[in-house]
């Protein structure tokens, strides 16, 4: 499987694993690569917009207590998203 194709919602854990992580399971200090995003229409394009496109380095800087939302740093800023976001966000720890 490509990483770089965008997995469909509801698609096999399988799928999903074969094409990298989640983001959302990075801990504070972890590096990862994104891959995909892989979201309804309107989050998908937010997140491109913010800048989570192929390619991209995130390390992620601290959690919020009950680790919500997480706090990621990419082309130098910082930026909060919540875990269900980070979860529509495929990355390859380099």
């Amino acid at each position: 499987m490509n990483p770089a194709v965008p997995v469909p919602e509801g698609a096999s854990t399988a799928a999903s694993k074969a094409a990298g992580t989640s983001l959302r399971d990075l801990r504070p200090g972890d590096v990862g690569v994104v891959r995909a995003v892989r979201s309804g229409t309107d989050l998908r394009r937010r997140l491109l917009e913010l800048g989570f496109v192929s390619g991209t380095r995130v390390r992620v800087v601290r959690l919020a207590p009950f680790r919500d939302p997480m706090e990621v740093e990419l082309h130098g800023y910082h930026l909060s998203l919540r875990r269900a976001e980070a979860e529509a966000i495929l990355v390859e720890r380099p």
